[in-house]
């Protein structure tokens, strides 16, 4: 039996039952959510919704399959019966006393069901992979290109399934499972091919007219298609900056994966050490850095509040961190060796912005740091230290 990785979010979830009936984890396939609601709800009665049988009972008798046992019931893939949740709002309003955490790994659907029946009942936490702060001693990667190969998705990390064997299944079975009910069936290839598309675009502007071409279908199922790959957790879109109205500012967003691992086997990277040479591994180790920063946000279960800065003056500053006070500034270089070149945009941030400047971070893969300057210089596994 693998061993159990403790996850950053854990103290907030067993914090907020306290107050809230009712728990929501939400997040990618495999990413760990059952693993974590069982270790921290041992003595909850566990059910899962991928069960057929078990569907049909809640769909049948929901107030039957509600009856928890004295502790509370954990529902996995809830998503699967919507319809629950209107049943467990009455349950909870009658018995507030009563705790159900549920999970599930289709944000859309389950956020909209839970908006209808359990606004202000719910607490509501996003789990992505594993974070790099999670992953310490000896199930920590020991190289850079194993990292971005292997990707932070649990069995990889622990090594119940190496990555050659874990992301081809992982495409296979989200195509057949989840994409399969969401699209017309005879556009399964183009939509393979859409997502490997999507991989070679890693932190670039996403230009859907462009794709769609490409592809061969309209604009409008390129954007449907992207949105079905948002709310299913396999890409983020990074939203610009831009507030700052005296500027043309660059409107579309860019896109990264949730896991890097994933986007190495839609780019067709076999070994760790094809990504020596591979041209898109500065844009992996920007997707690593930038996922890295939302995981921090999510394991605090705090919102997304991050953006780009780029204008038509060809400034760019790969990651804004919007704070309540200001913009905090990070460039992002795949680089082991420091240049006083990586500084250039972020020295000119003030001037870039409308906001106040709160902080400013050169992240790279080197072992040179300094951290008492106006420009902190960190090593990408110190990340933390600048968020």
């Amino acid at each position: 039996m693998a061993q159990y990785i403790s996850r950053k979010i854990e103290a907030t979830i067993l914090e907020a039952i306290k107050y809230f009936p009712v728990i929501i984890v939400t997040g990618p396939r495999q990413a760990g959510k059952s693993t974590m609601i069982q270790h921290l709800f041992p003595s909850f009665v566990q059910h899962s919704l991928e069960d057929y049988d078990l569907r049909s009972i809640a769909q049948s008798d929901p107030k039957r399959f509600l009856q928890p046992a004295e502790k509370g019931l954990v529902i996995d893939e809830v998503q699967n019966v919507p319809e629950l949740l209107s049943y467990i709002q009455g349950i909870v309003d009658r018995e507030p006393e009563r705790r159900y955490v549920l999970s599930g790994s289709a944000n859309f659907t389950l956020l909209h069901a839970v908006k209808q029946s359990l606004a202000g009942r719910a607490f509501v936490v996003d789990l992505l992979p594993l974070s790099l702060d999670e992953v310490v001693g000896p199930q920590a990667p020991t190289s850079t290109n194993q990292l971005l190969f292997s990707g932070l998705y649990p069995s990889v990390v622990t090594g119940q399934r190496p990555a050659r064997f874990m992301y081809p299944a992982y495409v296979r079975t989200y195509l057949e499972r989840d994409v399969q009910e969401l699209i017309n069936a005879k556009n399964l290839m183009q939509f393979s091919t859409f997502l490997k598309l999507c991989a070679g675009r890693i932190g670039q502007i996403f230009n859907a007219s462009q794709v769609a071409t490409e592809v061969g279908v309209s604009v409008n199922t390129i954007k449907q298609w992207l949105s079905i790959l948002e709310t299913s957790y396999v890409i983020f879109r990074l939203q610009p900056y831009f507030k700052n109205t005296t500027k043309r500012l660059v409107k579309s967003p860019k896109i990264y994966f949730c896991d890097t691992g994933l986007a190495c086997h839609l780019l067709g990277i076999d070994s760790a050490d094809e990504l020596e040479s591979h041209s898109m591994r500065g844009a992996l180790f920007e997707n690593l850095i930038v996922t890295e920063a939302l995981k921090h946000r999510f394991n605090q279960a705090k919102t997304n509040n991050l953006c780009f800065y780029r204008d038509s003056n060809h400034n760019e500053i790969d990651l804004l961190i919007e704070e309540k006070n200001g913009l905090k500034g990070i460039e992002v270089k795949s680089s082991m060796t420091y240049h006083a070149s990586f500084e250039k945009a972020l020295k000119k941030m003030e001037t870039l912005v409308s906001e106040p400047v709160t902080g400013k971070a050169v992240v790279y893969d080197g072992d040179f740091e300094n951290e008492a300057g106006e420009i902190k210089i960190v090593n990408f596994r110190h990340l933390p230290r600048v968020l």
